[in-house]
């Protein structure tokens, strides 16, 4: 959402409608171009041919997974031949510090089991009927190892909380009930709940991936949080967090921090953002029911497959200059997208640059549809706007902020 000044704003929007109303208009600048008296500031993109739209860079095309995820990652089941079981106990740390397949379960209080094994190690963790309640340190904590899986039994059903205030680990600042230091991949065939009173609820401070698995995630502060990248493929995910209910961020480095879907069952319910990335967010498949604050935030968007949901009370879509190594833009080449948002300083797709809608079905429901500081083509696809079909996309804001005047009859 762009900041706007509300007196202004209000000055400008009675100034515009007066005038509107009597069709005429002083001269004036919208976009560094002379209006004269009578004219509409021209502030719409006409429909283009597919030749009008410029190339389509890699982020914003259809993704092979096969770049993205291991066979390893793929596979729902563990390799249990041979494995470790490990028992939950109150009051304990269990540490694992070499290559392996481990099979934890149990019940305790204060258990956490820890993950410090060399850099070249690659453990998997099988969670069956594993269930515990720690009053302010990680359930799961992957301190170093070169990747970690932690795949959920068939048929089983784990409970992992944190009721409390998460306390530092040296310089490490702890904070979510499974907190990873290198990286990991989640899956399974069974269930994950996850409860963060004080925190998030997954960490991870390099590459998160999830490829199935089911998972419940209520949290005080970000459902799932990686730094490097989220990449995720299939699995059934419920998500209710105070904060954002997925975020990628590297706050020391804005070239990274993106989010990739291809799969996967989506309903989500947050209190600032539903998917947030600094980089770019591509949707290639999924389903997603998204109720927050502002739906998804990225300097890049792009979605070619799937089906999304937007509720909010804020933008629905906000591509702004949050990347060193991006340019904001708003792709939308299929798939379908439903955003509705919220009366007052709103926009449905809000960009910071340009936009443009070569396929799919966008059906937009809000008192301001679109607001591009660039251009914005519409060469494909179907376009619906508060039960309207449009073949243009017309900017709903000057570029100061103001809204656009109603076009003369």
């Amino acid at each position: 959402m762009k900041k706007r000044n509300t007196a202004a704003y209000a000055l400008i929007t009675a100034i515009i409608l007066t005038l509107s109303a009597t069709g005429c208009a002083k001269n004036d600048t919208a976009q560094g171009q002379s209006v004269s008296s009578g004219e509409t500031p021209s502030l719409a993109v006409q429909s283009g041919s597919a030749a009008d739209v410029p190339d389509i860079s890699s982020d914003d095309a259809s993704t092979d997974t096969k770049d993205i995820f291991t066979e390893r990652d793929l596979k729902q089941t563990a390799d249990e031949k041979g494995a470790t079981v490990l028992t939950a106990a109150n009051n304990e740390t269990l540490t694992i510090d070499s290559e392996g397949v481990y099979v934890f379960s149990g019940s305790a209080s204060n258990c956490t089991l820890r993950v410090d094994a060399g850099k070249e190690a690659k453990v998997q963790i099988v969670l069956k009927g594993t269930d515990i309640t720690n009053d302010n340190f990680p359930c799961i904590y992957v301190v170093s190892a070169k990747k970690v899986f932690i795949t959920t039994g068939e048929n089983t059903e784990n409970d992992l909380k944190v009721s409390g205030e998460f306390i530092s680990d040296g310089d490490t600042n702890t904070d979510a009930v499974i907190f990873a230091k290198d990286d990991i991949t989640l899956n399974g065939l069974g269930v994950l709940n996850i409860n963060s009173a004080k925190g998030n609820g997954i960490t991870g401070k390099d590459d998160v991936k999830f490829t199935g698995g089911t998972y419940s995630i209520i949290t005080d502060g970000n459902g799932i949080e990686a730094k490097d990248s989220l990449s995720i493929c299939d699995g059934t995910y419920s998500i209710t967090s105070a904060k954002s209910a997925i975020r990628c961020k590297d706050k020391d480095d804005t070239s990274k921090g993106s989010a990739y879907f291809s799969g996967g069952n989506f309903v989500i319910s947050a209190g600032n953002n539903g998917i947030q990335a600094v980089t770019n967010i591509t949707v290639d498949g999924g389903s997603f029911d998204i109720s927050s604050s502002e739906g998804i935030e990225s300097t890049v968007y792009a979605q070619n497959g799937g089906n999304v949901t937007i509720k909010a009370s804020d933008d629905g879509i906000n591509a702004s200059d949050k990347s060193s190594a991006f340019t904001p833009r708003v792709t939308i080449n299929g798939g379908i997208l439903t955003i509705t948002t919220g009366a007052g300083d709103t926009d449905a797709i809000d960009v910071n640059g340009s936009l443009y809608i070569n396929g799919g079905e966008v059906n937009i429901t809000a008192q301001f549809a679109f607001d591009f500081d660039n251009e914005a083509v519409l060469s494909g696809g179907k376009v619906t706007v508060n039960g309207e079909e449009v073949t243009e996309i017309v900017n709903s804001m000057f570029p100061n902020g103001f809204p656009a005047p109603p076009e003369n009859n």
